[in-house]
C-alpha cells in the first residue's frame, strides 16, 4: 500500500476520531451542567439567546459560587434556626402575612450565616442555583407571594403555599445543601 493511500485512510479516520472526542466532551459537559443545576439549567437556556450563552452563564455562577465562603452551620445555630422557624409557623395562624415576611427574613438570615451574599434577590437566586437548583422554584414562588403581601393581595392559600415553599429551601439550607458537590467538567 502506498503512502498516499495510507494517508487517505488515516487522515479521515483521525478527523472522525477527533470530532467524536469533541462531541462526547461537549455532551458530558452539558450533561454535568444539567445534572448540577436541575430545572435551573432549562430555565437559564430558555432565558438566554443561545444554549452556549446559557452554559457560559451557568459556569460563571459556578466560579462565583466557588469563590464564596459557604459553610455549614454548627449545632447551636441549627437549633436556633429550627426554633425560629417553629415560631414563624406558629405566628402564621394569627398573622399569615407577617409570618410570610418573617419566613423570608429567616431564610435570608440563614443564607447570610451560611456565607451567601444577600443584598440582591436576583443574585441570591444565581448563587443558590449552583447547589440548590432543585429547590429554587420554591424560593421564587414564595418570594412572589411575599411581594404580594406588601400590597395585601395574597390569598390565604397563596400565603400557606409560600410557607411550604420557604420551608423547602429552609430545610435544604439548614441541612447544608442540595447534595454532594459535583466535579467540574
Amino acid at each position: 500500500m502506498s503512502t498516499g493511500t495510507l494517508l487517505a485512510i488515516v487522515i479521515p479516520v483521525a478527523v472522525v476520531v477527533a470530532l467524536l472526542f469533541v462531541a462526547v466532551t461537549l455532551f458530558m459537559r452539558r450533561r454535568n451542567l444539567r445534572e448540577r443545576f436541575g430545572p435551573e439549567y432549562e430555565r437559564t437556556v430558555d432565558d438566554a439567546d443561545s444554549r452556549r450563552e446559557a452554559e457560559r452563564e451557568l459556569k460563571a455562577r459556578e466560579r462565583r459560587h466557588d469563590a464564596l465562603d459557604i459553610k455549614p452551620l454548627d449545632r447551636q445555630a441549627k437549633d436556633r434556626y429550627t426554633r425560629d422557624w417553629a415560631t414563624v409557623q406558629e405566628d402564621f395562624v394569627d398573622h399569615p402575612e407577617g409570618a410570610v415576611h418573617d419566613a423570608d427574613d429567616l431564610v435570608t438570615s440563614l443564607m447570610h450565616e451560611r456565607g451567601y451574599p444577600t443584598e440582591d434577590f436576583d443574585q441570591r437566586l444565581k448563587d443558590l442555583s449552583v447547589e440548590h437548583g432543585r429547590t429554587l422554584e420554591h424560593y421564587r414562588a414564595a418570594h412572589e407571594v411575599d411581594e404580594l403581601t406588601d400590597r395585601h393581595q395574597a390569598t390565604t392559600e397563596q400565603l400557606r403555599g409560600a410557607m411550604v415553599h420557604y420551608r423547602a429551601l429552609f430545610d435544604e439550607l439548614l441541612s447544608d445543601g442540595g447534595g454532594p458537590r459535583h466535579a467540574r467538567a
